[in-house]
């Protein structure tokens, strides 16, 4: 995932249009690149942020992806003339700051693949927790079987952790929604799955205790739109 931040003073109309053009000529042709989603501001705290994620079957595909899209490119845009004038559009868009994080997908405690159907965008949910790093995590399986699996509102569900970055203590879930109201649809569902699965309030009381000692309390929620036609 690299978080980049847009240039406010160009068009916003250019900028998709131009990652339109490389994610049809390079991204979408390059087989080691199994998943791709832009992800842009809906309700976080930086509204010119832009994420590009990337998803890689093995760390070591990170560097062979990249020779892949070196070698696209030059095909894309033989004329090295064109193709320098391509990228420095493509880079004007952003300010110079950016940030890398590479996670490793969890899909043991349970994944649901998100497959398009629509050409809108998609309300992309990012929930980031802290690990409590005490080796006592238990639960995520059986909370994601019996609730969040079940759950109709949610499109897509990918929970993963820090591999490389800042914060070892990173757990990340991202959820797929068709629209922002299905979020509040989807809690006012998941406590009824809840109630359902332990209706007892003492297994309840036993189970999210349990489930809880592997975080420690702290998270942060944040809320972006995907553009679907740039989507793997």
């Amino acid at each position: 995932m690299t978080t980049l931040h847009r240039n406010l003073d160009t068009d916003g109309k250019d900028w998709k249009a131009t990652e339109q053009e490389y994610f049809d000529k390079v991204t979408s042709k390059n087989n080691l690149i199994i998943g791709s989603e832009i992800l842009t501001h809906y309700y976080t705290g930086n509204s010119t942020e832009v994420i590009m994620v990337s998803v890689y079957r093995t760390w070591e595909d990170i560097e062979k992806a990249q020779t892949i899209s070196d070698d696209l490119a030059k095909k894309a845009w033989p004329d090295e003339k064109a193709r320098t004038t391509f990228f420095d559009k493509q880079k004007s868009y952003y300010v110079p700051l950016h940030s890398d994080e590479i996670y490793a997908s969890i899909e043991t405690i349970g994944m649901k693949e998100f497959k398009a159907t629509s050409k809108e965008p998609m309300i992309v949910y990012i929930r980031k927790s802290q690990m409590s790093m005490t080796g006592k995590r238990k639960g995520m399986k059986e909370y994601n079987e019996k609730i969040t699996l079940k759950d109709p509102y949610i499109q897509g569900y990918y929970p993963f952790r820090h591999a490389w970055g800042a914060d070892s203590r990173d757990f990340m879930e991202a959820v797929f929604y068709n629209s922002f109201g299905d979020i509040e649809k989807s809690n006012l569902k998941q406590d009824e799955l809840i109630k359902a699965a332990w209706p007892k309030e003492a297994d309840n009381k036993a189970f999210f205790d349990q489930l809880n000692l592997g975080f420690t309390g702290v998270h942060g929620d944040f809320i972006y739109h995907n553009l679907p036609e740039a989507s793997k």
